[in-house]
């Protein structure tokens, strides 16, 4: 959800630079955007009659007298607040970093009270930042099946046999209003792709191990709640990716729909032809 150093933004959606020079990789979140999510539409409705109901008597007068702007406005409801979603996400994860990093930050009474719910499950899990975290905010890269993308955090937990310390692969989710038990179908093949990439890109563009994630998790994040959720992501989820990616990268390189022939007879066609066509 942040703005890695090597993500580019393209008319494709986004893409990783190779500091090593080969090809630019999909991001994990471009390849996934090939899934259908049916979500979407109920809750684009959704914003659009919340928006309608709750100034009926102005809708009602602009659809009279300026129904093309209004209608404009509407359209375009659902886009405008996935966007602020996004902004928040992004300035919720840039937080989460900087209180890992206990590095400064400017105060943001939007963003804080994730901050403070994130807070709350590093003290119930009694986290020690030097000691558990592994990773935080870091790219891995796939080369071999050219994908990359950024992951949250690599945290160790007590959750083995007796105790004993596992590597976990958190991604964080974030929400005004959805609740802290929601999961969606593609997030499973997101982690599972984060985790079987095999390189980890350094600050400096060197790379090494990725570190061996063995079991992965959404953490979901609202302004009075948060719930970490187990999700799988062994070699069905990433071979679920592994479609996405495939139909992603055919779909970014087909030709425009003009560029198909018309086929039409090799004969001249006569009146009745014309007629019937």
């Amino acid at each position: 959800m942040t703005d890695p150093r090597l993500a580019v933004a393209t008319e494709r959606g986004r893409y990783y630079r190779d500091p090593a020079g080969g090809p630019d990789l999909i991001s994990v979140t471009n390849a996934l955007s090939a899934i259908h999510k049916p979500a979407l539409v109920p809750w684009g409705a959704g914003l659009v009659a919340d928006h309608i109901i709750t100034a009926p008597i102005e809708t009602a007068r602009r659809a009279r007298t300026e129904p093309t702007a209004l209608r404009r406005e509407l359209v375009a409801l659902p886009f405008h607040n996935s966007e602020r979603a996004k902004k928040l996400g992004t300035r919720v994860h840039v937080r989460a970093q900087q209180l890992v990093l206990g590095t400064p930050y400017a105060a943001d009474p939007e963003v804080e009270p994730y901050a403070q719910q994130l807070a709350r499950w590093f003290r119930l899990w009694r986290i020690d930042f030097e000691r558990d975290i592994e990773a935080v905010e870091s790219t891995v890269f796939n080369r071999k099946r050219g994908y990359a993308g950024t992951g949250d955090l690599w945290i160790w937990l007590p959750t083995g046999p007796h105790g004993r310390r596992q590597l976990w692969l958190i991604d964080y989710k974030t929400s005004a209003k959805k609740p802290a038990t929601t999961v969606y179908d593609e997030q499973p093949l997101q982690l599972a792709a984060l985790r079987h990439a095999p390189l980890i890109i350094l600050p400096d563009d060197t790379e090494e191990p990725a570190p061996k994630a063995v079991r992965t998790a959404l953490l979901n994040l609202r302004p009075r709640s948060h719930r970490l959720i187990e999700v799988p992501s062994g070699r069905t989820e990433f071979a679920g990716f592994l479609g996405a990616l495939a139909t992603t990268r055919y779909l970014h390189s087909a030709p425009a729909a003009s560029a198909y022939p018309t086929v039409v007879p090799s004969w001249a066609p006569t009146a009745a032809d014309r007629k019937a066509a």
